[in-house]
């Protein structure tokens, strides 16, 4: 099992979550890694705190049966729901935004939304789901333009010979996973020249600077 063929299908705050997510991958027989990733959070105070992300991969040709089940699941669910539940308080047009925008929601909130719809007359059929799916996955693939500012950091630490220099012209060259898991670039093609410039400058000018001073060094 090679690990990059592995992308990042959801997220998980609670360990207890992604664990019950990741045996109903195993009973369906869907392959899938589990990480559990810690980053430092210190803004102000002087204890930091860990912050602990569980992050469930799998391979992009599973990321719609993924969904599949998950949504099956749900619709048995949705059922027993009692109605203070929050999406009953949501307008049509907000349920219909959820629906489009299903990706930043579960998939309960996104089968309960439909049902709500179709419970006050207004059901979303079936084409119109697939139609506003096309719709978001085209909106999540167009590229997003670095700002100018950025891009000049990158040449001048690049110069410095400095590690941000070749992590900013790594992120340039970066791609993303959309919901469907394809892999699309995160920034433009003018963009990414840059960040292939800023790759080529950082790695020639770190071993220059590490020359100079291992020449200094024995001078």
């Amino acid at each position: 099992m090679e690990e990059s063929q592995f992308l990042t299908y959801c997220k998980f705050t609670d360990k207890l979550e992604a664990t019950e997510f990741s045996k109903l991958l195993e009973n369906n027989n869907i392959e899938f890694l589990f990480e559990e990733t810690s980053t430092n959070f210190d803004p102000v105070f002087g204890n930091a705190e860990f912050i602990k992300e569980y992050r469930i991969k799998l391979k992009n040709t599973d990321f719609e049966r993924a969904d599949k089940i998950q949504i099956e699941l749900s619709v048995n669910q949705i059922e027993a729901i009692d109605k203070d539940y929050y999406l009953f308080a949501f307008t049509d047009q907000e349920l219909i935004e959820l629906i489009t925008k299903s990706d930043e929601w579960g998939k309960f909130d996104y089968v309960l939304a439909q049902k709500i719809l179709k419970d006050r007359g207004k059901e979303i059929n079936n084409e119109l789901v697939g139609t506003l799916k096309n719709q978001r996955l085209e909106e999540l693939a167009k590229p997003e333009k670095r700002p100018k500012a950025w891009i000049v950091a990158g040449y001048v630490f690049a110069v410095l010979g400095g590690l941000l220099g070749l992590l900013i012209g790594w992120d340039l060259l970066s791609k993303k996973t959309l919901p469907n898991g394809d892999r699309v670039y995160s920034y433009p093609a003018e963009d990414r020249k840059h960040g292939k410039n800023i790759l080529i400058f950082g790695i020639f000018f770190s071993i220059l600077w590490i020359t100079v001073r291992i020449l200094n060094a024995f001078g």
